[in-house]
């Protein structure tokens, strides 16, 4: 047998094994075709080609399914069990290399076996004999599983043959079939103690790396039962002390929630803490209410959950002429605002979002524009008042060693809306004030700062909390009571006043339907577009809409009223002479300017938060001392302009034919009209020279012409603010001419046409231009009883 080189024999195929040579083992064989082989083999020469397959899940392998190398065996002894299983010891000899199967019934190859090579280099085989010989040892100490006699143990250590000692090791290894299939196929001696060494050395490095995964888990494992053993001791001692179960199973669910919450690393960590703090105290100490009350904040405020954001300016623009009327350049504004967002949408923009605020008088719109862009994008709305504020903590929270402490209205808005991403409001902004408890404009400056709005840190909370995701707008009347600062941070969009034609559409369009629906007199009342007229002039004085509303409301509630009363048939039309039985005697003449020209008297233009309004400015000169008075509730600023227009007039006595000395005999007295309403600034220096003028020269002002302006000593003419509402305000009053300083000229872009179609604007650029214009020349003296002709009298 040692002599033959190639052979036919049976070949037995192994499931999930690799016999290799010089080894005895044993082999189960159950399959009908692998057991013929077997029953050939002992009826021949006892020889077999051990095969193993290459997929074991194949119960009848075609010569495709097997390696091409195996092992030569000889069958030492076969037994048959109880069940008709072979159980046959082999012992294998030599590699072989099958080249090709027989047709039989079972199957049957012809192999060519394969020698032993000779060493290439002797010391290094014993070097790596005794290497291999170590690792093994090693191996056997560290795997969990393998454990071997000492008889198998004492035959690898007294193993100096290296070709012997390979398959040995490799042999009794948990090494996977394809890996011991390929120490099989490698002849050379000192490759294959190679690779066995390699192996054995892999194994031992990931046993050490297992050994301290276990370790650091078995620590792990001892601290949570140190924990739960505590734990469980506390819950006997409060049991004992009265704590009760309420308190445990308390504990238990927001240590649940803060696990579940998907709290921030450092927001979670403290949590946990002020949790071990809580287990510790008394259920009933005020201390643990407090805990308890934190914990509960700490929750409940959003961290993560955010509403799907939808930035589309089609929506937005739809939404926009939905609910608000007119407003073009205010929705433009918008728009270009958002465009910019959904532009940016996902991509790294903090501080190059500003905040809007809206600037207009009361009734305009501000606050529902701010909800129409939350219904546009698809956020929640929380509108904030600030009006009045004056505590930095209502902003920023108090500190939890406050009794009653409680965080500030940025987190209980954030609290109340539950999401990351909401639409937030903050009203009346220009209404804030400060004291001694702190200066809460101040406070806001971190909240509207993109900069830093990101880690802004409540008193109460204590940790940062990230409001970069909260779309601010804010509102005001006015820009001048806002600081700087803060001002500093806000994109201002201004919203003026309406005008008639727009109030009336806003009336016919929005809040007529909506009052009618909710009288619930739908289909069964109308009203007339001289009446809303009427009712916008003699009813309400305001730039918005809101008491027009109001007043709708009232002609809406008086009719359901009177139809549960006295029923009618179809539709009721309320005109212009039947609103005194809906509204009572009007509350407001007409505001129509005096057309007729008076002497001391000159018509100005005013803005106030609420609009633009007539500002009616009396002079009187009379004799004695040179003294000045001015009344009227005048503010500095105002006063200041009389004098620099008194002044002027000093200067160019001759020009305009002033009395001379009339500053030494003459006391001046300047009033304005509606002494309960505070005035001031600087737009009515104009007004007051000509009133004065007209009062020391007898010459009469024209009260069809409206003006304003700021005055200089030198005469010259200022820019001023409110154009346009003061030009809504002299359109509405029926003024059709308007002096205006030139430098203002291009400001009228922002005026409607259907104003400006109506208006002559006159430019000045001096006070002789205004003078000029409105000063007629002074009326003749009346005839006295001398100067009659007499009866008979002729030339």
């Amino acid at each position: 047998m040692k002599d033959a080189l190639r052979l036919e024999l049976p070949v037995l195929p192994l499931r999930n094994t690799v016999i290799l040579p010089h080894t005895t083992t044993g082999v189960d064989v159950g399959r009908p075709k692998s057991k013929r082989a077997v029953e050939e083999a002992l009826n021949a020469d006892r020889y077999l080609f051990l095969v193993a397959q290459k997929d074991p899940e194949v119960d009848d392998p075609a010569p495709e399914d097997l390696y091409g190398v195996g092992t030569l065996a000889v069958v030492k002894q076969a037994m048959r069990l109880p069940d008709g299983t072979l159980q046959v010891m082999v012992e294998a000899r030599h590699r072989a290399r099958l080249q090709g199967y027989v047709a039989a019934p079972y199957l049957r190859a012809v192999g060519e076996v394969l020698s032993e090579p000779p060493l290439q280099d002797a010391s290094l085989a014993r070097v790596l004999v005794g290497e291999v010989q170590e690792a093994f040892e090693r191996y056997l100490q560290n795997h969990k599983t393998l454990r071997l006699d000492r008889y198998q143990q004492e035959a690898v250590k007294s193993t100096l043959d290296p070709a012997v000692l390979a398959d040995l090791v490799a042999h009794h290894a948990t090494w996977p079939l394809e890996e011991k299939q390929s120490l099989l196929e490698t002849p050379e001696v000192e490759e294959r103690l190679k690779k066995v060494l390699a192996l054995l050395l892999r194994d031992l490095e990931r046993f050490d790396l297992d050994r301290k995964i276990a370790a650091r888990v078995k620590e792990q494992m001892d601290q949570n039962q140190r924990e739960y053993y505590l734990r469980e001791q506390m819950k006997a001692i409060q049991r004992e002390l009265g704590g009760g179960e309420d308190f445990l199973t308390e504990i238990e669910e927001l240590r649940e929630r803060i696990e579940k919450k998907g709290l921030p690393e450092g927001v979670k960590e403290k949590a946990l803490k002020e949790l071990k703090r809580l287990e510790r105290m008394q259920p009933g100490s005020p201390e643990a209410t407090v805990s308890r009350t934190y914990l509960d904040w700490l929750l409940e405020v959003p961290w993560t959950e955010a509403d799907p954001e939808v930035l589309d300016i089609a929506v937005t623009r739809r939404v926009l002429d939905e609910d608000h009327y007119g407003l073009k350049e205010v929705k433009e504004r918008i728009l270009e605002y958002l465009a910019v967002r959904q532009l940016t949408q996902g991509k790294e923009v903090r501080g190059h979002a500003p905040i809007l605020c809206f600037v207009g008088p009361p009734g305009v719109g501000k606050t529902s524009l701010g909800r129409s862009i939350a219904r546009s994008m698809n956020r929640r709305f929380h509108r904030i008042s600030l009006g009045g504020v004056r505590d930095e903590a209502e902003i920023r929270g108090h500190r939890r060693t406050y009794i009653g402490a409680l965080p500030g209205k940025i987190i209980q808005g954030m609290r109340q809306v539950g999401v990351v991403n909401p639409v937030f409001l903050l009203d009346e902004i220009d209404k804030l004030s400060s004291d001694w408890r702190g200066d809460p404009a101040s406070a806001l400056l971190e909240v509207l700062d993109p900069e830093q709005n990101h880690t802004f840190t409540d008193h109460y909370l204590d940790v940062p909390y990230d409001l970069a995701k909260v779309f601010f707008i804010t509102t005001a009347n006015t820009l001048a009571t806002i600081p700087r600062p803060l001002l500093d941070r806000m994109e201002v969009i201004e919203i003026p006043g309406y005008t008639l034609l727009e109030k009336r559409a806003i009336a016919r369009h929005f809040r007529w339907p909506f009052q009618v629906r909710e009288a619930g007199l739908e289909g069964r009342l109308e009203i007339t577009d001289r009446a809303i007229e009427r009712i916008v002039q003699e009813y309400t004085r305001e730039a918005g809409v809101r008491n027009l509303d109001r007043e709708l409301s009232k002609v809406a509630r008086k009719a359901a009223k009177d139809y549960l009363e006295s029923p009618w048939e179809g539709v009721r039309v309320v005109d212009a002479q039947d609103l005194e039985a809906y509204l009572g005697v009007p509350k407001y003449r007409p505001d129509r300017a005096e057309k007729a020209p008076q002497v001391g008297t000159a018509q100005g233009l005013a803005w106030t938060p609420y609009g633009g309004a007539l500002l009616t400015i009396e002079a009187l000169a009379v004799p004695g001392t040179g003294k000045i008075n001015l009344t009227g509730n005048l503010g500095e600023v105002m006063k200041e302009s009389a004098h620099a227009a008194l002044t002027y007039l000093r200067a160019h006595r001759e020009e305009w034919g002033l009395p001379e000395g009339f500053h030494k005999d003459l006391d001046l007295h300047i009033h304005v009209p509606e002494g309960a309403t505070p005035k001031d600034g600087p737009s009515a220096g104009i007004t007051i020279a000509t009133a004065l003028a007209s009062a020391l020269t007898g010459r009469p002002v024209r009260m069809d012409i409206a003006m304003t302006g700021e005055i200089t000593l030198r005469g010259r003419v200022l820019p001023i603010g409110g154009v346009k509402e003061k030009l809504l305000a002299a359109h509405q009053a029926g003024i059709l001419r308007v002096v205006l300083p030139k430098e203002n000229g291009p400001e009228l872009k922002e005026v409607p046409e259907e104003i400006l179609k109506d208006l002559e604007i006159s430019f000045v650029e001096e006070v002789g231009e205004v003078l000029r214009l409105l000063l007629l020349p002074a009326a003749p003296p009346p005839v006295g009883p001398a100067d009659r002709p007499q009866p008979g009298a002729g030339a």
